[in-house]
């Protein structure tokens, strides 16, 4: 007897071959741009919970690097790249500071 599963999501470009190889039929289109970018922010969403629900350093490395090929693909888009985006992150860095320090900002009083 078949089973069928429905996943509806964007996934990544070996993943029907892999499926064909465990005896598997996978049932794909190619989505447009449009849908395309949305199905990415959905997926960018998807592993930050990922990310934040993980309970092994190994995970969460994996999950992380799932974030960075999203970023990458999303910043390919924007007509960009992902060296482009860590050259501005270094950027911010220098001029507004990174995370490091674990400063967290409870309130402002201003004049």
């Amino acid at each position: 007897m078949k089973m069928e599963k429905i996943y509806n999501k964007l996934v990544r470009d070996n993943i029907p071959e892999i499926i064909r190889k465990n005896g598997g039929e996978p049932y794909t289109r190619i989505l447009t741009d449009k849908e395309y970018k949305e199905e990415l922010e959905k997926k960018l969403y998807e592993e930050y919970n990922e990310v934040c629900n993980t309970s092994s350093k190994e995970e969460r490395i994996e999950e992380l690097a799932d974030m960075l090929e999203i970023i990458s693909a999303l910043a390919i888009i924007e007509g960009s790249s992902l060296e482009e985006v860590i050259e501005c992150a270094k950027q911010k860095s220098i001029k507004r500071g990174a995370f490091n320090k674990k400063i967290y900002l409870e309130k402002v009083i201003e004049d």
